[in-house]
Formats: C-alpha cells, structure tokens, sequence
C-alpha cells in the first residue's frame, strides 16, 4: 500500500514491528477518547491491545507520521460482508495535532486503501455517550427516523467531522452503550459503480 507524503507529515501502514509507533498510537487513543468517551480506551494496556487487534492480516491500519517519525494520528478498519463493506474503526488523532487536516487526511487514505481492495462502502458507528446530540437521553422509539431528522449537534460530536467527509447517517442503534446512549451509524460509498 502506498505511503502519502502530506505537506507536514507522512501517511504510511503501521509496522506490527513498530514498537515505539504502537506505543504511540495506543497513547493517541487513551488522551483522543478521554474527554467524551473516557470508558473506551481507559488503560493504555486496552489501548495496546486495540491497536495490536487491528494490525492483524487482513486489516488495514494506517498512521500519519510527522518529521520525526512520530505518530500524529491513525486509522484502522477490517472488511466485512464479504469485502463490500468496510468498517472504520478507530479514527483518533493526538489532541494537539488535531485541526490541521490530519483526520481528514487519514479518512481519504483509508478510502483509498478500501477501494484499492475492492471494497464498496465503509460504515463507521459513532457513539453519543455524552449528550453531544439531540439523540443522547432520549428515548428514540417507537419514532427513530424522525429523531435522525431532527438531530443537532449540541457539543461537537463527530458525526458532524464525518459528513463533512462525504459520510451520511443510515441508521442509529438506541441504547447501544446503555439506555439513553446511541450509536450513530454512518456510511460512505467509495467504489463507483460502472453501469
């Protein structure tokens, strides 16, 4: 897979034999999550084993590298229904790189890549554990499309990142995360059809 030189950092698959940049990928995920989603990532032993997981054949797992060889941020995702769907999972970018295209930049890269396996579309799911949405707290039946409609961003959550990606919500799990606490589902396609 090819290595994207971007204009301040280098985009690149993260080496199982990497062990620094892993370290530093799993810290990524610890300090990016913490705020909102402080019971994703709460250990780096959690944070190691996630990232660990996602090296494993067959996945794709990419990390954006600055000057000095240091991780910025990283991406991972692992094919499902037959290679056609791609799940995105995780995204994150180290706090203090964040708002410089870095999260962007990887999203594009994991598009590529997706495609270049021939994978159709990618689908990523985006807890609201916070009440960052309109959709948090609520009680989404028996009416969960209308609640989709009329959702806001109250706090910064990242769905509003991922449409601006091209990524568009197709569904909501309630209660995912407990009661009161959805998950947002998102898709994008990224191999065009030829017909």
């Amino acid at each position: 897979m090819a290595d994207r030189i971007m204009t301040d950092y280098l985009i690149r698959s993260l080496s199982p034999d990497d062990r620094i940049a892993i370290d530093e990928a799993a810290q990524i995920l610890t300090t990016a999550f913490a705020e909102h989603w402080p019971g994703a990532w709460p250990t780096h032993a959690e944070a190691l084993a996630e990232v660990h997981a996602i090296l494993t054949p067959g996945r794709i797992c990419r990390a954006a590298f600055d000057a000095a060889g240091h991780v910025l941020g990283w991406i991972g995702g692992e094919a499902q229904y037959h290679g056609h769907v791609w799940e995105l999972h995780p995204l994150a970018v180290r706090p203090d790189a964040q708002r410089r295209g870095i999260g962007r930049a990887l999203v594009a890269d994991f598009e590529a890549q997706v495609a270049q396996q021939g994978g159709v579309t990618i689908l990523l799911g985006t807890d609201d554990e916070a009440g960052m949405t309109t959709l948090s707290g609520a009680d989404l039946y028996p009416y969960v499309w209308e609640h989709i409609a009329n959702l806001r961003n109250l706090r910064g959550h990242p769905y509003s990142f991922y449409e601006k990606c091209g990524f568009v919500i197709v569904g909501v799990v309630p209660d995912a995360n407990g009661v009161g606490k959805p998950d947002i589902l998102m898709a994008k396609r990224v191999l065009r059809s030829n017909g």
